[in-house]
Formats: structure tokens, sequence, C-alpha cells
């Protein structure tokens, strides 16, 4: 069965443009030219991925990642015609997995929904492994966290990113290891979209997210999971 991805976008000739491209890849493609119009999709069809506009009318790109954050771990990429990084870093700290910004080739975005889809989609065992670190408890092959018993809801891009880390307690990763393991995108080559994510990561599972007991800075270096007693 073909993956279903929901494009967002005011603009009907961008939605043609994207549309006949990825249909032809073998993606089924429902559409949406407003931020209100796209999360009554999402309730209705339960796409596999959302390639979301940030600059529509009405409702933006920004408001409607945060309004599916709520309730879905949905993949996200937002598209951009902002260059500038700090509004890259935005988008990803609301919550969407990737950015690509405008104008863009259609191969670049098949290689992002790719991507993304592979963190989304991927299995990691069939068996219910869990990982226990003191308060938190992450179940493997399902793709969930708890603290303390209470489940806190990840993205597929957090989930990873926390997985990476816990796995392997006290190991310093660097933003570009991060990158290519946790992340396994090369396409993502601006490092700070790792600052981002962990930034998003930190306010879910630390009771003070600028003094971390978890997930801690290595200046000069990258990141480690704290090494729990």
């Amino acid at each position: 069965m073909a993956e279903l991805i929901l494009l967002v976008d005011d603009e009907e000739k961008v939605l043609d443009f994207m549309s006949s491209f990825l249909k032809n890849e073998g993606f089924e493609i429902t559409t949406a030219r407003s931020g209100t119009e796209a999360l009554d999709k999402i309730k209705a069809v339960n796409p596999s991925l959302v390639v979301l506009d940030w600059m529509m009318s009405n409702m933006n790109g920004l408001d409607v990642c945060r309004e599916i954050r709520k309730n879905s771990k949905v993949g996200i990429i937002m598209v951009t015609a902002k260059s500038d990084e700090l509004d890259k870093i935005v988008g990803l700290e609301v919550g969407a997995d990737d950015y690509i910004t405008k104008p863009f080739s259609l191969r670049e975005l098949l290689a992002r929904i790719r991507s993304v889809m592979r963190r989304v989609g991927e299995n990691p065992g069939t068996t219910d492994e869990r990982i226990v670190r003191d308060e938190i408890t992450i179940s493997v092959s399902q793709y969930r966290v708890w603290k303390n018993n209470e489940e806190i809801t990840m993205t597929p891009t957090e989930f990873k990113l926390l997985l990476t880390l816990a796995e392997k307690p006290g190991i310093v990763y660097s933003r570009l290891q991060l990158l290519k393991s946790a992340l396994e995108d090369e396409l993502l080559n601006v490092e700070r979209t790792v600052d981002a994510h962990i930034s998003r990561l930190r306010k879910k599972i630390e009771d003070d997210p600028s003094n971390p007991k978890y997930i801690q800075t290595v200046y000069g270096f990258g990141y480690r999971f704290g090494d729990q007693p």
C-alpha cells in the first residue's frame, strides 16, 4: 500500500508541482490549502507524513505544527522561504522533523521525505526491549517513553535522539555523530538542528531543562546521557 502524504500550501501551483512528482514516485497524495483544512485532513485520513508550508495566510505553518504535535507523532517537513538559520531552528523547536528551503528541487524533497519516513516507520526490534535509566523508561520496539510511569509523547526524531544517547550513558556524541547516527541523515548538514531537537527533548524529560540531569552538554564536544547510578 502506498504511503499517504499530506501537502499543505496556500498556492495551488506549488501543490500541483509537488503532487504530480510524488505520485509518479509511488506515493498517495492529499492536499490542503490552509492550516485549518490541514488539521481536519490529518484527523480524517491519518497521513504518514506532512509537508507543511511555513508562510500561509490565516494560520501559518508554525501554528499548524504546534497543533499537530498536541495529538500526533506524524512526520513533519517544514517548507520555508526563510533562509536564516535561526528561522529554521524555530521550526524544529516547535516539532518539525526536518525542513527544506524554497526554492528546492523535487529530488531533494523526495530524499527528505524518505529520510523522515525511515525514522517514522522504523521498527528497532520485535521484542519489547526496555531501557531503564533512573526515572526514564524507553520501550525500544514500541517507540514509547515514560518518566516515573507517566508517558511522554515523542516525535520520531526526538525518540531516535533519546534512544541513541540513553543506550550508552556517559558516551559523548558530537552533533555530527548524532546527525548521522541518531537521525541517519546527512542532508541535515547544519549541526545546530541537533541543538533544536535537544532543546525540545529536554523540555519533555528534564525537571529543570536549564540544569539537565539526563541530556548533558559537553562543551566543545557535544552531548551525552548522564551516567546515572
